[in-house]
């Protein structure tokens, strides 16, 4: 036999072989008269695992090149595998609960392609790089445009997107069954498609200005010299105020995005108020991290309550405390700073910053933040360093709040992560409480139970996660690994994530459902990550059980989305509704319901919809599906122009052409009785790994987009872009009279 690595190949035997292996495990003579048992009893330790594999004795010189490289990791692979398994053995068989070394994922990547697979190839149309012509305006906001509770831009799902408008043209030129008139009907490329009663028109608008909740950054902060004029004064409320942001700190954003190891920051911030009462300046670094905890706090309040209680403009006051945030950074030389106080402020104070909307600056502020981190070294483990537990908790927590800033910005910016899995060991926090950490003998493991850490740390595992599907769809178009893997690994993710939190949470207690609420719906949507490319894909129709993960894993996603948001008792912590999901799974349900509009799960989508989109309720419910796609189209269609967006010269050929059926000639799956519509709502857990679906038939994809060379234009509305909102210059102060809100006493939600 011809050895190509110098080291044994070994296969799995066959059924006969397995039969005669554990035939001999059986004899009493099989390991020389002595059993398992025995040998562990005599000292021997756990038994060892007997391996069924055995030689390859075929010729293997027909392989070529690439096939033995091929045979080779696998085979690599396998060895990596049996090794895990020895050790779970070895541990007595334990439970394995950490999914990042679980053997059933990593199997999952050796799994055979399914039939249905094989000739499915996702959207050219979507692309990770961006390019931008040499005249755009740079004025001109990067956010994107505005949809109701939507907001979309040229990067949907972290992929660019630059020719969505002209794919959408396409499918309102489709013959649908819903009532179209016929001057609704685009019928030459570049032709604009008019509105629909009652439409609102874009360009009449201001749908790409920011929202009411974005928060734009400065970089002044990040080149000053350290030395400013600016008192510190000028941007501090009375103790009485500032005792009351923390408080709002602690109940509603700490329980979200811990960044602070609760006893030292109270031990820190007693000491600020100490010198600011001596007439002593607090160092720089304690006067930004306790800028950013009350940046943090007035963030998370509603204009009616700031109003209420302090009688001030929200907006005034949000950017009292940017600039005090800001001016504190730049007294702390954040930009070479060694200091783990003044990275946990810069840390703060973007985390109310990238939520729902995020432009190209805070991508560019988490980059640096990303350098400052790593040329201090956290991306190293504490525990490497002999760094004491709090020291150790305070750096982990700091580095993951920056792993999810990397996620979250480069999925609104692209283009891809920064932080790559095998670059760092910095370990998860551990599941304790931060009181947990000062005592004489502190843990050394984390707890089954709920304690201060356990919702943060099911928002940094899940993020986590996302991460590695992130590398794993690029693995998908090079075909190193099916669909039906990569939902194996987030089904298996699920369960690991069940079993190690969600199986002792208590829904009966607010900020416990809101952790059960959190981890599902970044679950679910990792769902529309892996597949979106796929379910738009010309001319290659998703398999319905795919299709039906899609339409399920969205409606469930959305519905909790929702309640995150629309919920009297989780209120206090809907401020950071947005930093989970952007509503972007309701694109497919909406295709999903402009095609097959008898879908029997019409009323969620469109109960969801209604809610997402604020569908005008005079709109015909017929008409609802075209009214929004027209309206995306449209909207789209300007804000690509106003961008200068520069599409790949491939994609002209790549856009698809209408279908050559009517849908409505395809048998309707809403045809099903109440009782089978219902057994099969209360179910929506699918079996992934096995690559089938009871239900699969019911879900009709509909006939193949085919390709055409001719690209539909979008609308040819004019651009108008509305003016930028006018930020505070660095020498303005707000003038905030604190005197009149001494004394007040407010009520917050009790922290569970």
């Amino acid at each position: 036999m011809i050895n190509i690595t110098g080291k044994p190949l070994r296969f799995v035997p066959d059924a006969t072989s397995q039969a005669k292996l554990a035939s001999e495990n059986r004899s009493p003579n099989a390991h020389s008269g002595s059993s398992p048992s025995s040998a562990a009893a005599g000292g021997g330790g756990a038994p060892r695992v007997r391996r069924r594999n055995r030689m390859i004795t075929s010729c293997l010189e027909s392989l070529d090149s690439a096939s033995q490289l091929k045979l080779t990791e696998i085979k690599e692979k396998m060895g990596s595998l049996e090794r895990v398994l020895e050790q779970d053995v070895a541990k007595g068989g334990a439970k394995q609960t950490n999914w990042k070394s679980n053997a059933d994922a990593d199997l999952l990547d050796f799994a055979p392609e399914p039939e249905d697979e094989k000739d499915l190839e996702p959207s050219p149309l979507a692309v990770s790089d961006a390019v931008y012509d040499d005249d755009a305006d740079d004025d001109v906001t990067d956010l994107g445009f505005q949809m109701g509770r939507m907001r979309l831009s040229d990067r949907i799902g972290g992929f660019f997107r630059p020719k969505m408008a002209e794919e959408l043209t396409v499918s309102l030129n489709e013959d649908k069954s819903d009532q179209t008139a016929p001057q609704e009907m685009s019928t030459s490329p570049g032709a604009p498609i008019p509105h629909l009663p009652g439409m609102q028109n874009p360009s009449h608008s201001g749908f790409l200005a920011p929202g009411p909740h974005y928060i734009a950054p400065s970089s002044s902060f990040l080149f000053s010299s350290g030395q400013t004029t600016v008192s510190l004064i000028d941007f501090l409320p009375s103790k009485v105020i500032s005792d009351r942001l923390l408080n709002q700190y602690w109940a509603c954003v700490h329980p979200l995005c811990r960044v602070v190891h609760r006893p030292s920051f109270l031990r820190r911030y007693s000491f600020f108020w100490e010198e600011i009462q001596t007439g002593l300046e607090p160092a720089g670094s304690l006067q930004a991290i306790v800028f950013a905890a009350l940046f943090s706090g007035v963030v998370s309040m509603s204009e009616d309550s700031i109003l209420m209680e302090f009688g001030a403009n929200r907006k005034d006051l949000v950017d009292n405390f940017q600039m005090g945030t800001e001016t504190a950074l730049a007294r702390a030389n954040v930009i070479r700073t060694t200091k783990i106080e003044t990275l946990q402020a810069l840390v703060m104070y973007m985390i109310p910053l990238c939520r729902g909307e995020i432009s190209r600056s805070h991508s560019a502020l988490v980059g640096t933040a990303l350098r400052i981190a790593e040329c201090m070294g956290l991306h190293r483990d504490g525990t490497q360093y002999g760094l004491g537990p709090v020291e150790t908790h305070v750096r982990r927590l700091v580095w993951y709040q920056i792993c999810y800033l990397d996620i979250r910005t480069c999925e609104a910016q692209g283009p891809r992560p920064h932080i790559k899995a095998d670059e760092f060991d910095t370990q998860l926090p551990l599941n304790v409480d931060d009181v947990d950490l000062e005592r004489p003998q502190p843990p050394a493991s984390s707890e089954h139970r709920w304690t201060d850490m356990t919702i943060s740390l099911i928002r940094m595992e899940c993020n986590e996660i996302h991460r590695v599907v992130w590398v794993d769809r690029h693995r998908l178009e090079k075909k190193k690994i099916s669909l039906t893997a990569v939902l194996g690994k987030i089904e298996n993710f699920r369960k690991v994530m069940k079993e190690k939190y969600l199986s002792y949470l208590d829904d009966r207690i607010p900020l416990q459902h809101l952790g059960r609420l959190i981890c599902d719906v970044l679950c679910l949507r990792m769902h529309a990550m892996v597949l979106h490319r796929y379910h738009t894909s010309a001319g290659h129709i998703i398999p319905d059980r795919l299709r039906q993960i899609v339409i399920s894993s969205g409606i469930e996603c959305t519905e909790l989305a929702i309640e995150i948001e629309t919920s009297p008792a989780l209120k206090p912590w809907a401020w950071y509704a947005s930093a989970y999901q952007q509503y972007h799974f309701c694109l497919l349900l909406l295709l999903e319901i402009f095609y097959t509009p008898t879908l029997r799960e019409a009323d969620r989508i469109w109960a969801a919809l209604d809610y997402v989109f604020d569908i005008p309720p005079h709109i015909p419910k017929e008409q609802k599906a075209r009214w929004v796609v027209t309206q995306v189209r449209d909207k789209m269609g300007i804000y690509i122009s106003a961008r200068r967006v520069i599409p790949p010269a491939s994609m002209a050929e790549h856009i698809p052409g209408p279908r050559s059926n009517s849908i409505a000639s395809m048998p309707s799956p809403g045809s099903t009785s109440s009782a089978e519509k219902s057994s099969h709502e209360s179910s929506t857990s699918t079996n992934i790994a096995s690559g089938g679906l009871n239900d699969a038939n019911l879900f009709n994809s509909g006939p193949p987009r085919i390709k055409v060379e001719p690209a539909y234009a979008a609308s040819q509305n004019p651009v108008i872009v509305p003016t930028a909102v006018e930020s505070m210059k660095d020498d303005q102060m707000i003038d905030i009279d604190w005197v009149f809100t001494n004394g007040i006493s407010c009520s917050l939600p009790t922290q569970m």
